[in-house]
């Protein structure tokens, strides 16, 4: 530990850093923890948070009292986080010498905190390495770049680009209309650069300034970290440039929504080769229990592909985005796609994640789907060729409330995240649902206000 930390000291030394941001994720993915004075921050060695930010909800509400205390030492007590020295980002947009650096979490005997999202992607990834076996992902990020707006009662519209115009219709890998926000971009690759961060190629999606950033393939607990620090990233150029970015999974009415898309192949650990093709390059029986495994599991473990809500409107006929768990060869319409590649490359895409998951959580389950079929030979079903979006068999739950009480009695899914991580993860997604349902809508006012 010391070595490691010595290793920490030394990079912050050498790039005259004097302030840490020493941050955690909670369930939502948000970013929690403590600013500190790199002298102090490499005197104590790392952090202490109360355990009860891991229970916090989005409104920054808490869960109800009985399965708080249940779950929590009702002292309120803290857990004790560590800097990972492999998780040391530059803060290119600070005024002074700034850095991030993500932490590790633990209760006072040293053992990994339950609820820490890094740490279920972590339990995870052990599962693979103990089978001799390591995930490659390669994820896909969408998100909107919209007109600054302080009402959350107003609809929100598209940015003005350089023309001095907003973007209509529908420009789907426009070159023109991604060009349109050319210095906003410059920034964000400068400052991903400078960052580190492994990013491949921007597209303009098929939203008004819609876009997504694609992320060259690698290990999961670093790619996760990655886009952690993406989006902070990319919120910060956007104000920097008089705009917002939002990564809501369905932020504007009739509008696409954004996705996560998760490209994810297996490999052996001693060989590299890809487990998923066979010597003759055909597809490996591995591969079909991969597929059969994310057919099953994804739709008892939907709360962490869909996290909020809003997230379930991606999910509305005619979206643009998948409704099920078929799969198919180079076909868009299905939840689970196999883009054609060499056997080496071959790999599945989950196209159902909201670009609103939790990175940690989204990967782990997409993760834990896929191993999950391996372990139990799971057979998928038949590949679809065609249109998917009408196809029943392979639905996923409607609302949120559906999907928790699935996840909730998923027991195969339990052995492997831990009740605690499980009752946790619901508690807090419920607590966010009942905060939702307090507040009156636009849609109810403007067509019941009057008429009922």
């Amino acid at each position: 530990m010391s070595t490691k930390l010595d290793q920490l000291s030394s990079w912050l030394k050498e790039r005259k850093i004097t302030e840490v941001e020493c941050l955690i994720s909670d369930l939502t993915g948000i970013a929690r923890g403590k600013i500190s004075p790199t002298n102090k921050f490499l005197d104590e060695k790392g952090m202490r948070l109360p355990e009860s930010v891991l229970l916090q909800t989005v409104t920054g509400d808490y869960v109800e009292d009985d399965i708080y205390y249940d779950l929590l030492d009702e002292a309120d007590i803290d857990m004790f986080c560590r800097p990972d020295e492999n998780a040391a980002f530059l803060v290119p947009w600070a005024l002074e010498p700034t850095a991030m650096v993500i932490h590790d979490t633990f209760d006072k005997q040293g053992n990994p905190i339950e609820l820490s999202p890094r740490n279920i992607l972590k339990n995870i990834l052990k599962l693979y390495a103990d089978k001799g076996w390591k995930p490659i992902v390669a994820p896909e990020m969408e998100f909107y770049l919209t007109k600054r707006c302080s009402d959350p009662d107003f609809p929100l519209e598209a940015p003005m680009g350089r023309s001095g115009r907003p973007e209509v219709g529908r420009q789907s890998f426009s070159i023109d209309a991604a060009n349109e926000f050319d210095p906003l971009f410059e920034d964000v690759y400068d400052w991903c650069e400078i960052q580190g961060l492994d990013l491949d190629t921007l597209i303009h999606e098929d939203g008004p300034a819609q876009m997504e950033i694609n992320f060259r393939h690698g290990e999961a607990l670093h790619l996760a970290d990655q886009i952690t620090v993406f989006k902070r990233t990319m919120r910060e150029a956007s104000l920097k440039h008089d705009v917002a970015a939002t990564f809501m999974a369905k932020p504007i009415t009739d509008q696409p929504g954004s996705a996560m898309h998760i490209h994810q192949s297996v490999v052996d650990i001693k060989t590299g080769k890809n487990l998923f093709s066979n010597a003759d390059g055909s597809m490996s029986q591995l591969f079909m229990n991969h597929i059969g495994g994310l057919q099953k599991y994804i739709p008892e473990l939907l709360p962490l592909f869909a996290p909020n809500v809003n997230s379930f409107r991606r999910f509305l006929p005619d979206t643009s985005a998948p409704v099920n768990v078929e799969w198919g060869e180079e076909n868009r319409t299905v939840g689970l796609r196999v883009p054609e590649a060499t056997p080496q490359n071959r790999r599945v895409e989950n196209r159902l994640a909201g670009a609103d998951a939790n990175p940690y959580l989204v990967l782990a389950a997409s993760l834990l789907c896929g191993y999950m079929g391996m372990v139990e030979d799971i057979k998928p079903s038949a590949p679809v060729k065609g249109r998917a979006y009408e196809r029943r068999n392979l639905r996923l739950p409607i609302t949120i409330e559906h999907a928790l009480e699935r996840m909730e009695a998923c027991k195969a899914a339990e052995k492997y995240l831990g009740e605690k991580f499980m009752r946790g993860y619901v508690a807090v997604k419920r607590a966010e649902h009942e905060n939702y349902k307090r507040v009156i809508s636009s849609w109810e006012r403007e067509f019941l206000l009057l008429s009922v």
